[in-house]
C-alpha cells in the first residue's frame, strides 16, 4: 500500500487535469498491478473521469450542473458567498473520488479519459486529492 497527495491551485469553475500528476504518483511508486483511489479532501469540489478531447464537453457539464444547483436560489446557507451552496450540491451530485485499475504500472484509462477536479466555486482555491494505491 502506497499514499499520497496531490496539490492542487484551481482559478476558479472548471475542470483540472490531474492524469499528468497521477502518472508521476504511480510512476514515482514503481507501483505494478493494483487498484489507485483519489479522494478529493475538501466539500464543494469533486473528482470524475471524463472525456479529455472536446473542451466542450467540460462546459456542458459545467452549464448543466449550474442549472441543477443555481448561485440565484433561494438557500439558507449564505454565510461563505453565493457560490457556496452550489458548491455543496454539485459536489454531492458527483464524486468525492474515483478508483483506477492499474497494470504494468499505468492507470487503465481510455484513450479519451483524464481524471479531473471539478471546483465548484468561482474563486480559485488550494485543493488536496488524497492518493492510496492498493497492489504490487
Amino acid at each position: 500500500m502506497v499514499h499520497g497527495r496531490i496539490l492542487v491551485r484551481t482559478t476558479g469553475q472548471g475542470f483540472v487535469d490531474l492524469s499528468e500528476a497521477f502518472r508521476r504518483f504511480l510512476a514515482e511508486n514503481r507501483v505494478q498491478h493494483g487498484l489507485a483511489t483519489l479522494f478529493v479532501t475538501h466539500t464543494t469540489c469533486s473528482l470524475t473521469v471524463q472525456e479529455n478531447a472536446d473542451d466542450d464537453v467540460q462546459l456542458d457539464l459545467l452549464t448543466s450542473l449550474d442549472k441543477l444547483a443555481p448561485e440565484a436560489a433561494d438557500y439558507r446557507h449564505h454565510l461563505e458567498g453565493a457560490d457556496d451552496m452550489p458548491g455543496h450540491i454539485k459536489a454531492m451530485l458527483s464524486d468525492t473520488s474515483v478508483t483506477v485499475p492499474v497494470a504494468d504500472g499505468r492507470a487503465q484509462l481510455g484513450i479519451w479519459q483524464a481524471i479531473y477536479l471539478i471546483e465548484h466555486r468561482a474563486r480559485g482555491r488550494e485543493r488536496t486529492v488524497a492518493l492510496t494505491f492498493i497492489g504490487t
